[in-house]
Order: C-alpha cells, then structure tokens, then sequence
C-alpha cells in the first residue's frame, strides 16, 4: 500500500479499510487457530513467566496458575471495562 492511497483520508476512513482488508483477510484464512496458536502461546508464555518468574513449578502446576492468572486478568479487564461504561452513562453500571 503506497503512501498515495492514504493521502488525505481520514483516521476514520483509515480505520474503515484497515478493518475492510482484516476481514478480506480472516475470509481467506482456513485454520484460524492455527494462524493464532503463535500469539495465544505468547500470551500463555507471559502469564506463566509472571506466575513462575524462577522457574520453580513443573510444568502442570504453571500451566495451572497461568490460567488462573489469566483469567483474573480478563475478569479485571471486564471489571473495569464495566465500571468505565456505568461512568460513561452517568451510572453504576452492572446493577
């Protein structure tokens, strides 16, 4: 993609082809866990450097904690995502 193409568009419109040309992507794609089995590794790879910095654990007792972790972390996300939307809409959001 030259430089030519984005001349004068907007970050909106920006934004409008780049999601135009993901979705072309993913339409084109057969195995989706496979294209993202590398960054889902990474992401699980991270949480269990962060629960078993030393290396300690064997490997199911990381493999356990890093889920656990993991999943307190995509809760927090929700929290704060829910408490965030309740302030945007001048309420407690969540009952």
């Amino acid at each position: 993609m030259g430089s030519r193409e984005t001349e004068g568009l907007t970050p909106v419109q920006r934004s409008m082809r780049a999601r135009a040309a993901a979705h072309v992507s993913w339409s084109r794609t057969t195995d989706r866990a496979a294209r993202t089995a590398p960054a889902r590794k990474a992401a699980l790879d991270r949480f269990e450097r962060m629960v078993d910095p030393d290396g300690v654990l064997d490997d199911e007792a990381r493999r356990k904690q890093a889920l656990a972790a993991k999943r307190a972390y995509f809760q927090q996300l929700a929290y704060r995502s829910s408490r965030a939307r309740g302030r945007s809409h001048g309420g407690a959001a969540g009952g």
